[in-house]
């Protein structure tokens, strides 16, 4: 118990825990071509011509992480940032506590100068926390599919009307949220998450072993999130209003309606 304590509020721990990707996805319909690019990679197709294209993801008013094309260059290059999640959260000074519900208002701005519907991925899971210069990079990063991430609380807003969950595309670990309305360059959407906060039970989740030997018996108790540290990644898609639902359905996969500037879920 005084591990993972030391753990969870230590200045490393919390710097660790931090350094989290943000993806920022951009996609067209034309042709049924698309360009993108991740945090996992440095290659994007220019098939497509999208340079009107452009999603900015914001945190607490902050942007954190986008992609646009930088109207500067002659060589047709991308003005982008994959930043950090929750750098914008804690007060200065302030380490991470349990239990502890932070501000974390997340929103999409239209940075690009065309008209936009826009999707967000959320995932939340647990990974091994790194031990030492030493470990191996694998080991370090491999997810841990026996911890919750039910336990990793980013909680949503505006669900249900401006923000639609796409229940068929959402799991435990993933949720999608579709924004209903046309995202009009140089306009925010209303936030999709305000809060954030690491439940409590993290430090009470427990597994007990019983071993009988020579007449005695012994229990052996170990914390299971002990050496963990959680990953929250969010990430961004757009595709351009013209053809909207073809769009949607060659980018994503997704069969929805527009109706008047409306978007809704088949």
């Amino acid at each position: 118990m005084k591990k993972i304590k030391q753990f969870l509020t230590s200045p490393a721990a919390t710097v660790a825990a931090f350094v989290l990707a943000v993806a920022l996805l951009l996609f067209s319909s034309i042709g049924g071509a698309r360009a993108a690019l991740a945090y996992y990679s440095e290659n994007y197709s220019t098939r497509v011509q999208m340079y009107d294209i452009g999603v900015t993801l914001e945190e607490n008013g902050k942007s954190v992480s986008w992609r646009n094309y930088d109207t500067n260059s002659s060589d047709g290059s991308w003005n982008e940032s994959a930043g950090a999640l929750l750098t914008q959260m804690l007060p200065k000074g302030e380490q991470l506590q349990i239990g502890k519900k932070y501000k974390e208002e997340l929103r999409v701005k239209n940075t690009g100068t065309i008209n936009q519907y826009v999707r967000v991925s959320i995932y939340k899971y647990w990974t091994n926390a790194p031990k030492g210069e030493n470990q191996n990079e694998t080991e370090s990063s491999a997810k841990r599919i026996d911890l919750s991430p039910n336990l990793i609380k980013l909680h949503l807003a505006n669900t249900g009307n401006k923000w639609l969950v796409d229940e068929s595309a959402s799991t435990t670990e993933r949720t999608v949220l579709y924004y209903s309305k046309l995202l009009k360059s140089g306009d925010t959407t209303p936030i999709f998450a305000d809060s954030f906060s690491i439940d409590g039970m993290v430090a009470t989740k427990v597994t007990q072993t019983t071993e009988t030997k020579d007449g005695y018996t012994t229990v052996t108790t170990s914390y299971d999130y002990d050496g963990a540290q959680f990953c929250i990644e969010a990430k961004v898609d757009a595709v351009q209003e013209h053809n909207a639902e073809d769009a949607v359905w060659s980018a994503w996969g997704k069969r929805v309606t527009v109706d008047n500037g409306t978007l809704s879920l088949d």
